[in-house]
């Protein structure tokens, strides 16, 4: 099996971490030369998208799994560039497509699953929205195995409240009421890889964990795990936030995760942020990182 990668971020990142040893061969976009020079290693082809799209349409008719990780824009900018190269490759089984549970809106604390009618609130998420029915609508003409994962708040090694806690910058925001809910970035992967040994066309899957939780207590229970002095709870109407974190507390909602338990068989290494933490810790050492 070969596996094209578009955007390899932190979460295509864990991915090919996981099944890399599964494919003989895994070719990943970039838009920089200098993230290609940085992440170059000998397993890993590396292509830059903007630039060098004849050799991703070669990949494209090779590839039998594609993972598409690429925010979009007014259009996506994969289908936009690649829809009749990938609706005319012969080996495609399995095309993943990295959404957001935003494209759900604000429910004022009620929870919310695949079968929700999605009303996104934010342009982005109205944008990612319209990019999920273009993939969707693709996997329909096709007859390609599309899957749409729409995930929660990512964290993981490096992205966590430790790392926040360790540089000065974590905050305890408390806006009554509020909640969210997570995804350990390992969890993202190996959701992605039990759908890829089931695919299942035009499948909607929420990726987040078992509970929605304050933000400030997940700050509060990183900085005990860390042996740090808890930062002071700031109201949320005082907090200084940039216009998308500020977007972020606009809407509130409780997401359901059971399809990926019961139709993909996942078991979560970190079902909670307690867990995610701990995990983090374990596994990074004993210095908040």
């Amino acid at each position: 099996m070969k596996l094209l990668v578009f955007g390899l971020g932190y979460s295509a990142e864990a991915f090919i971490g996981r099944t890399g040893s599964r494919f003989e061969g895994v070719v990943a976009t970039v838009r920089s030369a200098a993230r290609r020079d940085a992440l170059a290693r000998p397993d890993l082809e590396i292509r830059l998208f903007p630039g060098e799209e004849d050799a991703i349409e070669a990949a494209i008719a090779e590839a039998d799994a594609l993972l598409v990780s690429v925010p979009p824009g007014a259009d996506d900018p994969v289908l936009a560039r690649f829809g009749q190269a990938i609706a005319a490759a012969p080996p495609l089984s399995w095309i993943g497509y990295l959404s957001t549970v935003g494209v759900y809106g604000d429910h004022g604390g009620g929870w919310v699953d695949e079968t929700t009618p999605p009303r996104p609130v934010s342009a982005r998420s109205r944008e990612r929205l319209a990019a999920e029915e273009a993939w969707l609508a693709l996997g329909r003409a096709t007859g390609r195995a599309v899957q749409v994962f729409r995930l929660a708040g990512i964290y993981g090694p490096g992205r966590s409240a430790f790392d926040k806690l360790a540089d000065g910058s974590a905050r305890r925001i408390v806006k009554p009421g509020q909640v969210f809910n997570r995804i350990h970035v390992a969890d993202i992967a190996a959701v992605l890889e039990a759908s890829l040994d089931r695919p299942c066309p035009g499948a909607i899957y929420n990726v987040t964990d078992d509970e929605p939780a304050p933000p400030q207590d997940v700050v509060a229970h990183a900085a005990r795990l860390a042996g740090l002095p808890l930062p002071p709870e700031v109201p949320f109407e005082a907090a200084e936030l940039g216009p998308m974190a500020r977007s972020f507390y606009g809407e509130n909602k409780r997401v359901r995760n059971t399809r990926i338990r019961e139709e993909l068989g996942v078991r979560l290494v970190a079902p909670t942020y307690r867990e995610g933490l701990a995990l983090i810790r374990r596994t990074s050492g004993a210095a908040p990182s």
